[in-house]
């Protein structure tokens, strides 16, 4: 079993911002791959399916960015899940916009949503960056997160939010150098992102 996290922040005033990309991907992969009616549950939003042939929830805290290690280790004591089963989807502003990185423990560059579910079950879960840009100045980090997207910015989110989405299984399977590669070029091919190193060596 594993149990997919999506960061954001509670509400239609937040939906749009970029700190709630997390709660974007876990919405479509709920969607795309008909999983059960989201539901009121571990001081959070949560939706069980399959991928990969094995169990998944979804969960979107609803404690507010800040508090987000509440409902992960709700669910995560529940389910008697280890932080190698924990999968969590956040807004990276050390990362282009429409960039992937896919890692497992490290810091939280000033991130309250991984800090505070470091802060509740540990460090060592995987984290699934998505780029989000930074907007220059450390002051204006707080003020570009929690304002929504750019209406030019869009089409790369949406594009992002649904080849995530679709290639989701590879995270359950662990697969996560073959995810970043598979993101990587689909974006690429739709001319979002560069021909770079982010394309790394499936396995």
């Amino acid at each position: 079993m594993r149990l997919f996290v999506g960061l954001g922040n509670p509400g239609t005033k937040y939906q749009g911002n970029r700190h709630n990309i997390g709660f974007m991907v876990v919405d479509e992969i709920a969607r795309r791959h008909g999983f059960a009616p989201w539901r009121r549950r571990f001081q959070g939003e949560a939706s069980e399916g399959t991928l990969d042939q094995e169990r998944v929830i979804l969960l979107k805290p609803t404690t507010y960015m800040n508090n987000s290690g509440n409902a992960v280790q709700d669910a995560a004591q529940f389910f008697k899940l280890t932080e190698s089963d924990v999968v969590v989807f956040h807004d990276e502003i050390e990362l282009p916009p429409a960039k992937v990185r896919v890692k497992v423990g490290g810091g939280i560059a000033g991130h309250n949503g991984l800090r505070s579910i470091s802060a509740h079950i540990g460090n060592e879960y995987r984290r699934v960056r998505l780029g989000v840009g930074h907007p220059g100045v450390k002051e204006l980090v707080h003020a570009h997160v929690l304002n929504d997207f750019a209406k030019s910015e869009r089409p790369w989110v949406e594009a992002l939010v649904d080849i995530v989405a679709e290639n989701a299984a590879l995270l359950v399977a662990a697969r996560d150098s073959a995810f970043q590669n598979k993101v990587h070029l689909a974006m690429q091919a739709k001319g979002f992102v560069e021909n770079d190193s982010g394309a790394e060596g499936a396995k």
